[in-house]
């Protein structure tokens, strides 16, 4: 996924809900070039069609686009921009899409317009690292490049490991080579008897006080959090594009909802998510991925024991329990009362 790539459907409810909520805060782009970077994989670049500046963003951030289909999907922000007239992203064609990137290729052309969010930014880059380890696998190269160029335009202290099949695979290769080997290490599976890149060892070798960033398919997120687990928490950070955890079944629903401001209460039956009985209802509420990755449905618990299944917040911050994304917890009270 880019590292934002979810599979994402309007709830069953959507057609209930006032078009004016859905379109609350979106931005108007126009697709302005297309440029094949590697196999199966192109940047796309939007612009306002008024030739308008974008909202600022910084690296590790991503946008919701909303398709002419009706799925919305997330992408990862390729360039560094203070004040941008445009947003790049790269998109890689899921062999297995069930509708978002297959229509992306076979669709979309240059001068269609769209509608977007606003960046949102649940990976950021640590502005006083003393030294920066990147990892990215496949298309999670898309936020980490990010973070490279803003590293090198800064001139700090950094390494990037990245890995793919083959070098058909690879996106921005010629560019990353230029940047040297000391910088840049470079894995191809085919290349490398089909042995994976060893995570574990360039782990071991960073100093002791370096930040560690990942992005890439799970078993390498998952490969990375454990060579990790034994540096300080604050020094890790990963993004997930898909769901890090399937809620297992008899974890969501029944238990009782109490909205805050409204006093509104509200009963969710077993197998369904806090999102869907709020939505049904008439409930304004704020969504995206519906799977517990963008943080766009993050809301403040007042009281109750919710149980997480979302792949944002960090150990601590599920472990406080004082916020949830409401589109995949559960509970483990009979109640949530919630900020809402």
């Amino acid at each position: 996924m880019t590292c934002m790539d979810s599979v994402t459907t309007p709830p069953a409810a959507d057609a209930q809900k006032p078009e004016s909520a859905r379109a609350a805060g979106l931005i108007e782009v126009r697709l302005s070039e297309i440029e094949p970077v590697a196999r199966d994989t192109n940047v796309y670049t939007f612009v306002r069609p008024d030739g308008g500046v974008l909202p600022s963003y910084k690296p590790g951030a991503h946008i919701d686009i909303h398709l002419p289909n009706g799925l919305l999907r997330q992408f990862s922000l390729l360039n560094p921009a203070t004040d941008p007239e445009k947003y790049v992203v790269g998109i890689k064609l899921d062999a297995a899409s069930r509708g978002g990137s297959r229509y992306i290729f076979d669709q979309l052309r240059v001068g269609h317009t769209l509608k977007i969010s606003a960046p949102r930014n649940n990976f950021p880059l640590v502005e006083d690292a003393e030294h920066v380890v990147l990892f990215a696998g496949g298309i999670g190269i898309t936020p980490i490049w990010c973070m490279a160029q803003e590293l090198n335009a800064q001139n700090r202290s950094w390494q990037l490991h990245y890995s793919c099949r083959s070098r058909a695979d690879m996106a921005f290769l010629e560019t990353l080579k230029k940047l040297g080997p000391e910088r840049v290490h470079l894995h191809f599976d085919d290349e490398a008897g089909g042995k994976f890149l060893d995570v574990a060892a360039a782990i071991a070798a960073a100093p002791s006080d370096a930040h560690f960033y990942c992005c890439g398919p799970n078993p390498m997120l998952k490969a990375f959090e454990a060579a990790a687990a034994g540096r300080p928490r604050p020094q890790v950070h990963v993004e997930y594009f898909t769901p890090k955890e399937e809620a297992a079944e008899g974890t969501l629903g029944g238990f009782w909802v109490e909205l805050a401001r409204s006093g509104e209460e509200y009963y969710i039956p077993e197998g369904q998510k806090i999102l869907e009985v709020l939505f049904q209802a008439g409930v304004d509420v704020d969504y995206s991925c519906e799977l517990g990755i963008c943080g766009e449905c993050v809301t403040r618990v007042i009281s109750g024991i919710p149980v997480h299944h979302d792949s944002v917040l960090s150990e601590e911050e599920q472990a406080a329990n004082d916020k949830v994304m409401i589109c995949c917890c559960g509970s483990k009270s009979e109640r949530l009362v919630l900020d809402m």
